[in-house]
Parts: structure tokens; C-alpha cells; sequence
């Protein structure tokens, strides 16, 4: 009926509800019905052979066999009308007054006639297939008394037993249908309403929070799907502010880039010499042409790399921190004239992808040297895996310490100054990658420091107090 084992989730949740109430009703219905038509059969049969057993005894007891048998007593006396007769002997010969039935005693009787039963009662079917309830009682020596009651009165008590409660099992089951559809209407009004609330804001993208009525399940559903649209609306305001900042940091770049070749080509002339730039002012702005295009490219990259939410994929191994730091100091000095770098490493091996560790060293290098004065000095020192970056600039207001990493994030001092905005929150997301922490302080100096801690590869699981 169901090949695929899903057409019960195809249907509606209202209709699913409406069919399992039914159902389970309909199942407790039939089991009642069932139960009471038996015990009401079993009660029938239990009456009647007691009845049966009580007549046969007091026969015994009080009248004459002979009579009875002869049909000088009539049945009614023994208390019903269509009770048969029959007396027993050892030799299986039966004496009855009238219409004895046409069935066979057997080996039960047998057993009450010589006495090694008391009595016995049980059902026997004539040839024509009439049913009888036989009781046998003993009746002196070697004889038997037996009583037959036919059970079609019996059969169609229970007959109409079974069809009333077939008929109040069907009214039942209805009422139990209705009932349940009913209570699923009413019941999943409120996850309708929700319904209906979540596709006008698929449709409309209208991220406003929804109203939580109550504490039951659908309000908590409620409240975790307001969770949800607000984590969402965050995220695109993120990703607006991204975009917008983003095409912000590239369009002055671009600008100055544009501008310097058009410079160039302005420069060149009709092809014939004319007008042409100075060999000097000509390699000037190749020069600065080279470096908005690094700019650019860093840009770009940071970019690229800030756009990596997911967890680090690439390959890692067992890296030397001091190496990195080493390795980072060697390519900012190139571009850090003036300042001086003050390095003081321990080894300290970490496991995690040596590029991005590099990256995330060289930004905070290159932070603490934009933000040194000329001829200054960043002290660089490594020990028990707390990387601690110093300058000599003029510190980190508290308001914004909280916000240094995060993206795109530029004090008011900072505005005035190149960069984009994005180096220390490269910090942040490869530190957190690798389990580590940064946090920031003011140096002794008076300026800024960083620290960095890395778990190294036989560190303790909690990371030390790097403040």
C-alpha cells in the first residue's frame, strides 16, 4: 500500500493526528467490544451448565428415576421446558421419556456411568448439526443421569450481543474520527498560524520577530525560531556590511590605480616622444602602481580568507611556532622601514597549517609596526606559548578594545591611516581555528600588546593566563 514507507508523511499533519486518535480508539473500541462478547459468552456457558448440573442433581436427589425417564415427570418440573432426558446404564443402554436427540455419549460419560467422574459437562452436535450442552451426573450404581439443553437460544443471545456491539463499535469509531479531527484542528491552529507566518517571511524576507504567546511546545518553537531570524538578520547585516565595506576598500585602490595609468598613458604621448615623463617620475608611479596592486592583492586575499567560516580543512602537521614568528619578522622588516624588531623565542611546537599561522603572525607584526612611531621598536617575545607582541604607539583606547578584531572595524585614530581593516580579524579566526586565544592590553610602554597562546602538543588542556 506504501511502497516507498512514506505516504503518511505526504498526508497533513491535522489529517495524521485525525487518523491516529481513530485509530488507537478504534483499536481500544474493538478490544473492549471483543473482551465484553466474551466474557459475556463465557458467562452464558458457565450459567448454563450450572443450571444444568443443579437440575440434574436434584433430580436425582428427589424424584424417581424411572419417571423421569419414562416421561411420567415432565421436563419443566427440572426446571425448563427444553431440556432432554436420558438414563444411562453401564452397558451404554439409555431409557428417555421424549425426543431424545440423535448424538453419541462417549468415553466422558462412559466415565460417570462406572464412576471414576463425579459429573462432566460438555457440548455435542447432533448429525443434523444442532448443538447441545450435555451434563452427566451419576445416578446410583451404574447408571447415569443426563440432562441436554440445545444452545440455539444461547447462540442467538450472543447473536445479537455481537451485532449490538458491532453497531456502537462503528458509532464509537465515528465519533472517535470526528472527535480527533476536531481536536487536530483546534489543536494545530497555533502551528498553522506559524505556518503562515514563516511563509510570508520566506516571501517577503520581513525579519521581524514573531509574538510568543503562552509556554507550551509551539511558543517554544516560536521563541527558537525568533533565535533563528535574529542569528539571520545578523548574518546579513553582516554580509551587507561586508559588501558594502568591502567595495568601500577596493574602490580607493582601484581609483588610485586608474589614476596613475591614465597618467601613464598621458605621459607617453602621440607615440613619438612628446610630453613624456622624466625616467625618475616614470618608475615613481611604476612603483606606486606596484604597490596599489599589492595592496589591492592583500586586499583580496584577506577577503578570501575572512570568507572561510567553516573549520580548517586544509592539511596540518607539527610546526615550530618560533619558526613562524621568525618567518614573519623576516617579511615585515621588508616593508617596515625604520622599525626594529626586538625578538626573543622559545621553541614551541604546535600542530596546525604553518601558512595561515604565518599570516596571522605577520598581521599582527605588521600592526604593531604601522602603529610605531620612525626608528621605533616592536618587542617580539615566545615563552611557554604565549606569543606577546609589543609597540611603541600611542595604545589602544579601552572602548575599543572589544571591537579590534572585529571585521573591518577602524578606530577613530585609525581611519586616517592605510589598511583595511581586516588584518586582526584574520588573527581571530585562525587563532580560534587552532584552539588558541588572543587578547590585548596596553605594554608597559605605553602602547599596545598582543598576546597570543597556541596549545602546543604536550600542552595542558586549558590555556594559561595570558594577560
Amino acid at each position: 500500500m506504501w511502497p516507498d514507507g512514506r505516504w503518511h508523511y505526504r498526508r497533513s499533519l491535522a489529517s495524521r493526528v485525525a487518523v491516529l486518535t481513530t485509530v488507537a480508539l478504534g483499536l481500544s473500541i474493538t478490544v473492549l467490544a471483543f473482551t465484553a462478547f466474551v466474557v459475556m459468552r463465557q458467562q452464558l456457558m458457565s450459567s448454563l451448565d450450572q443450571s444444568l448440573l443443579n437440575r440434574a442433581h436434584r433430580a436425582t436427589a428427589d424424584t424417581t428415576l424411572s419417571g423421569v425417564t419414562t416421561g411420567q415427570i415432565p421436563p419443566w418440573l427440572l426446571g425448563a421446558a427444553d431440556i432432554r432426558i436420558i438414563l444411562v446404564n453401564a452397558e451404554g443402554k439409555g431409557m428417555s421419556g421424549t425426543d431424545i436427540p440423535d448424538f453419541t455419549l462417549g468415553q466422558p460419560e462412559y466415565d460417570v456411568v462406572t464412576g471414576q467422574r463425579e459429573s462432566v459437562v460438555r457440548t455435542l452436535v447432533t448429525r443434523e448439526g444442532e448443538r447441545y450442552r450435555v451434563a452427566t451426573v451419576q445416578a446410583g450404581s451404574g447408571q447415569a443421569l443426563v440432562l441436554a439443553q440445545p444452545l440455539a437460544p444461547n447462540d442467538r443471545t450472543l447473536g445479537k450481543l455481537g451485532g449490538v456491539l458491532f453497531v456502537f463499535g462503528a458509532l464509537g469509531v465515528l465519533a472517535a474520527l470526528i472527535a480527533g479531527w476536531l481536536v487536530a484542528r483546534n489543536g494545530l491552529r497555533p502551528v498553522r498560524r506559524l505556518t503562515s507566518v514563516v511563509e510570508r517571511i520566506a516571501v517577503t524576507e520581513d525579519l521581524t520577530p514573531l509574538r510568543v504567546e503562552g509556554d507550551d511546545e509551539v511558543a517554544r518553537l516560536a521563541t527558537a525560531f525568533n533565535q533563528m531570524l535574529l542569528a539571520l538578520g545578523a548574518s546579513r547585516d553582516r554580509q551587507r556590511r561586508l559588501v558594502a565595506d568591502a567595495s568601500h576598500e577596493l574602490r580607493t585602490p582601484l581609483t588610485s590605480l586608474r589614476t596613475n595609468l591614465d597618467l601613464l598613458r598621458q605621459a607617453e604621448g602621440n607615440g613619438h616622444g612628446e610630453g613624456a615623463l622624466p625616467p625618475e617620475a616614470r618608475l615613481e608611479l611604476l612603483d606606486d602602481v606596484r604597490g596599489q596592486i599589492e595592496e589591492l592583492s592583500a586586499l583580496v586575499g584577506d577577503l578570501v580568507e575572512l570568507a572561510r567560516d567553516e573549520p580548517m580543512t586544509r592539511v596540518v602537521t607539527q610546526v615550530d611556532l618560533a619558526e613562524v614568528v621568525e618567518r614573519a619578522v623576516t617579511r615585515v622588516r621588508r616593508r617596515a622601514q625604520g622599525i626594529s624588531f626586538d625578538l626573543q623565542l622559545d621553541h614551541w611546537p604546535v600542530v596546525g597549517d604553518s601558512s595561515s599561522l604565518e599570516r596571522a603572525v605577520t598581521n599582527l607584526l605588521d600592526n604593531a609596526g604601522k602603529w610605531s612611531p620612525p626608528e621605533g621598536t616592536v618587542w617580539v617575545r615566545l615563552a611557554d606559548g604565549v606569543l606577546t607582541v609589543d609597540d611603541e604607539g600611542s595604545g589602544i583606547d579601552e572602548a575599543d578594545r572589544p571591537h579590534v578584531f572585529e571585521r573591518f572595524y577602524r578606530s577613530e585614530e585609525s581611519r586616517a591611516m592605510p589598511g583595511s581593516g581586516l588584518g586582526l580579524a584574520i588573527v581571530r579566526q585562525v587563532v580560534d581555528r587552532h584552539g588558541g586565544r588572543i587578547e590585548v592590553s596596553s605594554s608597559p610602554g605605553g602602547g599596545a600588546r598582543f598576546s597570543l597562546w597556541l596549545p602546543g602538543v604536550a600542552a595542558p588542556v586549558e590555556s594559561p593566563d595570558i594577560r
